[in-house]
């Protein structure tokens, strides 16, 4: 209860007093106010105001449905304080000045009606400027990654995909990379691109993580660097039925996808919380969030990896170091070719550099984070569907994308 109550003090600290106060009233008409107005309140009964104007019946039923995903839009939005919010919030909260402007002088009428228009109209107006003029509250300052968290990053599968982006927008923010991969061809151009493009520091690691002593040769190869994060990318896929598959290389997946994870945040993690700063982001997959027929052992890893990274982040946030699973969909990187897997359209797929822009916009916010939108959606839908539901849907979409002599 101690470590929710510090969360709980910890994300209330993110925004003034009178933006919580915002924030509560819109989690109130979530849960509370607008599912009794749809679901309780007599149709022949209900009443909702939009722009001065009365609706009544169904038409009110439409409006508090409405008014039931604004508020849900306003929570988030407050809760993550986007700097969306602030143009967006402030032209809702002008529409309700409106509306209670107009709303009693054309109800009650005369000096009644006039002074309480002003009154309420006047309260939700200045309510409004004050969240357009709170410009700064929605606009985080980008953190000094290096005074953060610590001078050094290690970046495992850092020659391409997801670990190259990390790579080059960590160098960005002025952080020196150990840039680990199988290989070394690679890891030297980017290491000379980060070097000459962003005057930071490398170091390149040729490492095997699947192999039983890959992840303590890469911990052993930086023992005399003091690493303030560890992004651990590195991750592999295998497409097809369970019984078709090749044992080894299951075994292989594990022990990239898992052991090597566990490994090198045994080896990371002490001298973090030793310093008091650092961070770990874990690079899961949004198939750990449920099991995937044709990918079964993979969304299995995914699950252990998320779960995994999720006690992490409570156990060491109060200590300094900072803990995020990145769950990212289906990508543009080389990933679903080397897993056998074949996709009808992957110009859908999400960008390497949206993912981590999403995941460093997140870091130090929360435990995990689901990349995209329709991701994100997908995730959260699947919480209330049956589990059988989901996994043959899932079983109907991998099969159309694994190949005939893998199925």
């Amino acid at each position: 209860m101690n470590r929710f109550a510090s969360w709980l003090r910890h994300r209330f600290s993110a925004r003034p007093a009178w933006m919580n106060a915002l924030m509560v009233f819109a989690a109130f008409q979530v849960f509370v106010y607008s599912p009794w107005d749809i679901l309780v309140k007599p149709v022949a009964t209900d009443q909702d105001i939009w722009f001065g104007i009365t609706l009544t019946g169904w038409a009110a039923k439409i409006g508090d449905v409405l008014h039931l995903v604004v508020y849900a839009i306003g929570l988030y939005g407050f809760w993550r304080m986007r700097r969306w919010m602030r143009p967006w919030a402030a032209l809702y909260v002008a529409q309700m000045a409106f509306s209670m402007f107009v709303w009693p002088i054309a109800h009650f009428g005369g000096f009644r009606g006039w002074l309480m228009g002003l009154v309420s109209g006047g309260f939700f107006g200045a309510l409004a400027l004050a969240i357009w003029r709170a410009r700064d509250a929605f606009r985080e300052a980008p953190p000094e990654y290096t005074k953060r968290y610590g001078e050094w990053a290690i970046i495992t599968g850092a020659t391409a995909g997801i670990g190259l982006e990390f790579a080059r927008a960590l160098a960005a923010r002025g952080v020196s990379c150990v840039l680990a991969a199988r290989r070394s061809d690679r890891l030297a151009a980017v290491a000379e691109e980060l070097e000459s493009q962003h005057g930071v520091r490398t170091r390149t690691v040729t490492v095997d993580l699947a192999a039983d002593d890959g992840p303590e040769t890469l911990a052993d190869a930086v023992d005399d660097l003091e690493i303030g994060m560890l992004v651990s990318n590195a991750g592999v896929g295998y497409a097809g039925r369970f019984d078709k598959q090749d044992l080894a290389r299951l075994k292989q997946m594990v022990a990239l996808n898992c052991t090597a994870n566990v490994t090198l945040v045994s080896r990371m993690l002490p001298g973090m919380l030793a310093r008091r700063r650092g961070a770990i982001l874990i690079i899961g997959s949004v198939a750990g969030r449920q099991p995937i027929p044709m990918h079964g052992l993979y969304s299995a890893t995914k699950g252990f990896e998320l779960l995994f990274g999720e006690a992490l982040w409570a156990e060491v946030r109060d200590r300094g170091v900072d803990v995020l699973v990145v769950q990212p969909g289906p990508v543009a990187t080389e990933f679903e070719a080397i897993a056998g897997e074949t996709r009808p359209d992957p110009s859908a797929d999400e960008s390497p550099q949206s993912v981590v822009e999403t995941a460093l916009d997140a870091l130090g916010k929360q435990p995990s984070v689901v990349t995209g939108w329709f991701n994100l959606l997908r995730a959260n839908v699947n919480r209330f569907l049956p589990r059988t539901v989901t996994v043959c849907v899932a079983a109907d979409v991998m099969e159309r994308q694994t190949p005939a002599s893998m199925r």
